[in-house]
């Protein structure tokens, strides 16, 4: 598979894809999307990754208020939250739900088997049952993978390199997110490759990763790793600031995290991947089928590490992943 990677070393650089598809022709309907999403949203047109999925709708032709209502639905980090909205959404009778995390996929799978499903970005589509294979998905559900299991393994890898005495591993986990329970078990697997004793160390609110962080440090953790997970994003300050008090080298898939003081992050782009999916809601709304829309691994995938952490926690970054900020 030839994809585009792209490394960034630097604080708050960003990657600007280009237009995807043609303009939509005028269109008569109005149609409604459904957007589902685990964690809090306040302006949705500045959110890093929410905001080019509605910005892609607006490239495509379709206009809030002419031709397209959106319906913003977040659980504000609360994953017991997230069947009741999907049921919502699908009471609204809207026209295709797009879904923002495997947890928010999983919601609007129990929710409809009829209405198109658009994943903003799951982990594993074929292991979490929402497809037969990425090729031909099959039922209601296509959109965009986020590669989970590689992503994971090249992650254990980049913090390895950057903390060659790496000798145990914690590990931050939501117990409620079954993607994270999924995932525990490679980076549990790798670590043995690696020869890293892992640490699990689970939360669920922001109490808990007070006590996780004070657990790790009790345990004698050389390092973190972080999962991709609504609550952690939303607790990015408290998370950095946590790692700063324990000294804890940290990798993490969200680049606020690196901004806010985390060690480094590696992950697919999550704003092209929602920007890519505002074309399969355009495709459903002009006829296609979404069991015949292949689902979509990412083109793009950063690499941010924050020098300043790296240089208070008296850390060189090698050589290799020195590459100038892309803008």
């Amino acid at each position: 598979m030839n994809n585009r990677r792209k490394l960034l070393v630097a604080l708050g650089a960003s990657v600007i894809a280009a237009p995807l598809g043609s303009v939509a022709q005028q269109q008569t309907k109005v149609w409604r999307v459904g957007f589902l999403t685990l964690r809090h949203v306040d302006f949705v047109d500045s959110d890093v990754y929410y905001g080019p999925f509605r910005q892609g709708m607006r490239e495509l032709g379709y206009v809030e208020g002419k031709n397209l209502v959106i319906e913003w639905r977040s659980a504000g980090g609360k994953y017991d939250r997230l069947p009741g909205l999907a049921t919502e959404l699908v009471n609204l009778k809207v026209d295709v739900i797009v879904t923002a995390s495997t947890a928010a996929t999983s919601a609007a799978q129990e929710a409809t088997t009829t209405i198109p499903i658009v994943m903003g970005n799951a982990g594993d589509p074929v292991g979490s049952g929402f497809v037969i294979s990425l090729a031909r998905p099959a039922g209601n559900i296509t959109g965009l993978t986020g590669m989970q299991g590689d992503v994971l393994l090249k992650r254990l890898e980049l913090l390895h390199g950057m903390v060659p005495k790496l000798s145990s591993l914690a590990v931050l986990v939501n117990p409620y997110n079954t993607e994270n329970m999924r995932s525990l078990k490679l980076v549990q697997s790798a670590g043995q490759k690696f020869g890293i004793k892992i640490l699990r160390a689970d939360a669920t609110s922001a109490q808990e990763i007070d006590n996780a962080f004070s657990w790790m440090h009790q345990q004698n953790a050389t390092a973190l790793f972080m999962f991709g997970d609504g609550l952690f994003q939303q607790q990015k300050s408290q998370i950095a600031e946590l790692t700063a008090k324990h000294r804890l080298p940290a990798i993490t898939s969200f680049q606020e995290h690196t901004e806010a003081g985390v060690l480094m992050s590696y992950a697919p782009n999550r704003a092209d991947n929602f920007r890519r999916a505002a074309t399969y809601a355009d495709k459903i709304f002009k006829g296609a089928n979404p069991g015949d829309l292949p689902v979509e691994q990412p083109t793009i995938f950063e690499l941010f590490i924050n020098g300043k952490t790296a240089k208070a926690l008296g850390l060189t970054i090698p050589q290799s992943l020195l590459i100038s900020p892309t803008r």
